[in-house]
């Protein structure tokens, strides 16, 4: 989760990434880093991926209290989905995530001057779909991560 300050507000996203493709599979935004916040996350990406697909998939996060929760980890086992945590006080387990943040950061919210959150929630919207669908990897073979994934699915 990364928090954006808007004027004396605060917006939190909440993204699932694919380690496959970097694609942003699910998010959701809050003004509170709440765990209905975390739920609707995860639901999102539920709706997405059958559940014979979820059997076996790692899902990693940061110890934040809201991944601690049992309520969190029962939905995660329900579908089969393996929870993983990164170590305590070591960002390196975070990277990728970390990394897409500091790309959000850079290439939206740094050049532009947000006057309110709703704005703000619009633009990140139209940039997640950007960051998926347009935005070309050199590591994807110069694809974007839905391009990728299309390629790899009809090899």
């Amino acid at each position: 989760m990364t928090e954006f300050r808007v004027r004396d507000r605060k917006l939190y996203l909440s993204p699932i990434l694919d380690l496959f493709n970097g694609e942003i599979i699910s998010y959701s935004l809050s003004e509170s880093p709440n765990f209905a916040q975390v739920t609707d996350m995860l639901k999102k990406a539920f709706r997405k991926v059958k559940r014979a697909q979820t059997k076996g998939l790692i899902l990693h996060s940061d110890q934040g209290w809201q991944y601690q929760m049992k309520r969190y980890q029962k939905l995660l086992q329900a579908r089969g989905i393996i929870q993983s945590m990164s170590r305590k006080g070591n960002c390196l387990d975070n990277a990728i995530i970390e990394n897409f943040f500091g790309t959000i950061k850079a290439e939206l919210f740094y050049l532009n001057k947000y006057l309110s959150i709703d704005q703000l929630k619009k633009d990140i919207i139209d940039y997640i779909h950007y960051y998926n669908h347009d935005r070309i990897k050199l590591n994807l073979n110069g694809k974007s991560p839905v391009q990728y994934r299309a390629l790899r699915i009809e090899s």
